[in-house]
């Protein structure tokens, strides 16, 4: 059950982190006892008492579920091995920068900041509580590509705040219309979603998702921002936007079986567009930025399927953080190593760096679903189109979708890590580079052929 040493842990790391240079040990181990406390409890129910505020806001409470367990271990996961992968090149970063290694003290604080305060909105059982944990994410991943970012840095940041907090005042608007109509913001006693809350809180999420015509700030967050944070922003907390929808649709799916076809399209057209505009991008980091819009669409697609739907959902969460994570923290390594980020200029990769490119596979067999927990995503999003389109265009579309993840996956690798060589030198990749890559990939495949413990917790939700 979700307690206070889950919640404990963390934050111990969040204080003494900034105390030392080596921070990534401390941070990495307390993330790494956190999901493993989550994952013995996988398929708990418990709450946790902290404040108490009249009406319309409500207690203060933490609470774990099948869902909010399976999301929680997901960020604890990526957090610990992206924190180790952190050390080695924010030290390159900050060499490049001009700046001295006591620079790690304000990295470690807010890199902790926002891994902690994701973790602490999955087990937001009020509204507002886990707004604030929304706002506290977003502020500290604004300054963490502020100060640490590439290029026109401060511009992408600002960037990125402005259309993050377009988004989350639309959702707090919605959070208040939920609160004044049922007199409390703590989710279990809520009983209805106002349509005009439904549309705010939609159209919020549905920016920092992002879906298609909102996406304009992620390739350029994604792509400027500290590669360590792009493999937070991409994996973790773009994805947090489905959860919140998942969590209003639970309590009431009104609004989405109005528009069910509707949204369905939506999310179509959002996988089927940016995953063609992923052939066309040249830098690296934009290219997986237009990936990650791709793989939102799922999401979406996977919200209006029941709950063959929401399993896909949730899966589908975990296999893109775990995949983008492996692809970013690759990248990332290219550029440490190499300074490349122009894909024109790569090319038979796979000679210099044969670790890279390996764990790069591994990477995209889970944004294809091949042999990795990715695959378990996208059955039941399948078979949530089954359930409620049949054979149908609808479920056409889905697979389309899931075709076209797979040919922009194996096409990058063969234009990055495969053909003719370029003429670079054989590189040695430190191990707390390599390490982290390939623990997520195992992980990744691990979970597939234990996926009954995820599908048992799942379940326990809709018993």
């Amino acid at each position: 059950m979700i307690g206070l040493i889950e919640v404990v842990i963390p934050l111990v790391a969040l204080i003494l982190a900034p105390l030392i240079r080596r921070g990534d040990l401390i941070t990495s181990l307390a993330y790494i006892l956190t999901c493993v406390l989550i994952a013995l409890n996988l398929n708990s129910k418990s709450y946790v008492h902290l404040l108490s505020f009249p009406p319309p806001i409500g207690d203060f409470y933490l609470f774990s579920d099948g869902i909010s367990n399976i999301f929680g271990f997901t960020i604890a996961f990526v957090s610990s091995m992206v924190a180790l992968y952190s050390y080695p090149y924010m030290k390159h970063r900050f060499k490049e920068m001009g700046l001295c290694e006591c620079e790690f003290r304000k990295y470690w604080f807010l890199y902790n900041l926002y891994t902690y305060s994701m973790l602490l909105l999955v087990y937001s059982a009020n509204l507002l509580l886990l707004y604030i944990f929304l706002e506290i994410s977003l502020v500290s991943s604004f300054l963490l590509i502020y100060y640490y970012g590439y290029g026109n840095r401060r511009w992408v940041a600002l960037l990125y705040f402005v259309w993050t907090h377009i988004a989350g005042i639309l959702t707090l608007l919605g959070f208040i219309d939920v609160g004044l109509e049922n007199q409390t913001l703590l989710m279990p006693y809520i009983k209805v979603i106002p349509m005009v809350a439904w549309i705010l809180i939609f159209i919020g999420m549905i920016i920092k998702l992002p879906g298609l015509g909102f996406h304009i700030w992620l390739p350029y967050a994604h792509a400027e921002a500290p590669t360590p944070v792009s493999a937070l922003l991409s994996p973790l907390t773009v994805g947090l936007a489905g959860y919140i929808l998942l969590r209003i649709y639970e309590i009431d799916p009104s609004f989405v079986i109005k528009f069910r076809d509707q949204i369905f399209f939506y999310g179509f057209l959002t996988s089927f567009v940016a995953g063609l505009l992923v052939f066309k991008q040249r830098d690296f980091k934009r290219l997986l930025a237009y990936s990650t819009v791709s793989q939102m669409g799922y999401m979406l697609m996977a919200l209006c399927l029941g709950t063959y739907g929401v399993f896909g959902l949730v899966i589908q969460y975990v296999s893109h953080a775990f995949g983008k994570s492996i692809l970013f923290m690759s990248a990332g390594a290219l550029i440490m190593t190499y300074h490349l980020r122009n894909i024109e200029k790569m090319g038979g990769l796979h000679e210099q760096v044969p670790e890279i490119a390996n764990a790069s596979l591994l990477g995209f067999m889970n944004l294809s679903g091949i042999v990795t927990i990715g695959l378990l995503g996208e059955f039941f999003i399948l078979r949530g189109v089954a359930e409620f389109y049949g054979i149908s265009k609808e479920a056409l579309m889905v697979i389309t979708a899931f075709i076209i993840s797979g040919l922009y996956s194996f096409y990058t690798m063969k234009r990055v890590y495969y053909g003719k060589p370029k003429d670079y030198p054989s590189k040695r990749i430190p191990l707390s580079v390599k390490i982290p890559l390939y623990v997520i990939g195992l992980i990744s495949v691990i979970a597939l052929f234990t996926a009954k413990y995820i599908v048992d917790a799942l379940m326990g939700v809709f018993a």
